[in-house]
């Protein structure tokens, strides 16, 4: 499953993944990564929630961000969720939003892990076909 929170910067995109991640990781039976583009929320986060800051692996484009979510999900396979803040800069792809939604959609069916992703764009700057995975605009 992707979940895309949509809306532009400043409209309190980050304060619901964080409290959709606190929320999910008292209830899952499995575990929980985040992705974010710093550490600067990293007290607002349950201690058993894995943080990861994307920039300390020197991703260049959308190609090599996948591959690094492929990564991660090799090496753990309870994997249940993974946030994605900051989306279109962790993920370098302001150009193919789209092309690596569709990615994280085969990866997500393949593997039976959920992606919640924040994203600086309105609703209406993403591909009509990328409406469907918005639950929250802002």
């Amino acid at each position: 499953m992707i979940d895309i929170i949509a809306g532009r910067k400043g409209k309190g995109k980050t304060k619901v993944l964080l409290q959709k991640v606190n929320e999910d990781i008292t209830t899952t039976n499995g575990t929980i990564v985040y992705l974010d583009k710093n550490n600067k929320h990293m007290y607002e986060l349950s201690n058993k929630v894995r943080l990861i800051v994307v920039p300390e692996f020197d991703i260049v484009n959308a190609d090599m961000f996948i591959g690094f979510i492929a990564g991660i999900l090799s090496q753990d396979h309870d994997l249940d969720k993974i946030f994605l803040d900051s989306f279109l800069t962790i993920a370098a792809c302001e150009e193919n939003v789209s092309y690596v939604i569709e990615k994280l959609e085969v990866l997500s069916e393949r593997f039976d892990v959920d992606f919640v992703i924040s994203a600086s764009l309105d609703k209406e700057d993403l591909s009509e076909e990328m409406h469907k995975y918005v639950s929250v605009a802002l």
